[in-house]
């Protein structure tokens, strides 16, 4: 009998939440998996990033580190998330090159396609248009990202895999009220004004953009799904030109509907009230997930299961949680 042996597995952003995610079904399926701290390496840091992928000689990366926000934050610090995701990525990449890494996962982001997007919207829409103002400094980050897999497999023969996601949600989420992404912000705002029995709470825009979420657990399989098919079938499931799947749930909700959502799970008895001369940003934006789809995987958590678990996350944290 053949003994298994246990890939060596590096998670970049092991602390996030997707990071986190990966880094816990890593370890459930027993891989050997490393995670470091950012004040022993710096990921920004090139030089530091090379010398640690050449002492340790990994398998595979998922390269799940990046700057992430929300509107409010992308729209307030745009040269920060170019800037670091840019750096980032370009060090992870590069030194997977250097050190021969067999297979690495790029995480992208529904982002980087164009404002208004035929809907659902497959990979063919890549570059088509413009994309949405407030975020356009992390999505060309991410569209970078995923031009740099493609021109190192097609320079070096590399096998860079990447995925991108729509809108995540889950445990160790950022529930910052206005930097984070508008699920966990909700969250964390009607949470507060249950607490205080707050008659109202005011949401940015006007509820009515729709959204797609997708539970971390499910994000985290997904990505694994996506590790673990051969050369071939990954290469023949994704556009040349591109070379990367969607992963959605291919379902999407209004902003106003997400909230009366959390309203019900939190139990707010207060109203909803919406501020129309706030941004909306896109108006809607769903992923066409067939080409995923055809290699086997689905997402499996319900958008309400998924809050209820993430609520009663966050009640548990609160203290700790990143906000």
């Amino acid at each position: 009998m053949v003994e298994y042996l246990k890939k060596k597995i590096f998670v970049a952003g092991h602390n996030g939440m997707v990071g986190s995610a990966i880094v816990r079904l890593l370890e459930s399926k027993g891989e050997d998996v490393y995670k470091v701290p950012r004040d022993e390496v710096d990921l920004l840091d090139q030089l530091k990033t090379y010398e640690y992928f050449a002492s340790n000689n990994f398998d595979e990366v998922y390269m799940a580190a990046a700057k992430v926000g929300g509107i409010q934050a992308n729209s307030a610090y745009p040269a920060d998330f170019i800037f670091e995701n840019l750096l980032v990525q370009n060090n992870v990449i590069h030194g997977a090159w250097k050190t021969k890494v067999s297979k690495l996962l790029f995480l992208g982001s529904s982002c980087i396609y164009p404002k208004f997007a035929r809907q659902p919207i497959d990979e063919s829409q890549l570059l088509s248009g413009d994309l949405e103002s407030t975020n356009s400094a992390y999505a060309v980050a991410k569209i970078s990202g995923l031009q740099l897999c493609k021109s190192y497999n097609q320079q070096y023969g590399t096998d860079f895999r990447a995925v991108m996601p729509t809108n995540l949600y889950g445990s160790n989420d950022n529930f910052h009220e206005e930097n984070a992404h508008v699920l966990p912000s909700l969250l964390k705002r009607i949470h507060d004004a249950k607490k205080v029995d707050a008659d109202e709470v005011l949401i940015w825009g006007s509820g009515l953009p729709r959204r797609e979420f997708l539970h971390v657990e499910d994000m985290a399989r997904g990505c694994f799904h996506v590790m673990q098919l051969d050369k071939t079938s990954y290469y023949d499931s994704v556009l040349p030109e591109y070379q990367y799947f969607n992963i959605g749930t291919g379902v999407d909700i209004t902003i106003k509907q997400l909230a009366e959502l959390i309203v019900d799970v939190v139990g707010f008895k207060g109203r909803l009230s919406f501020d129309a001369s706030r941004p909306d940003g896109t108006p809607r934006k769903l992923l066409d997930i067939g080409r995923i789809g055809k290699t086997g995987w689905k997402a499996e958590i319900t958008l309400e299961d998924g809050i209820r678990s993430t609520y009663e996350w966050y009640k548990e944290n609160e203290a700790l949680a990143r906000s």
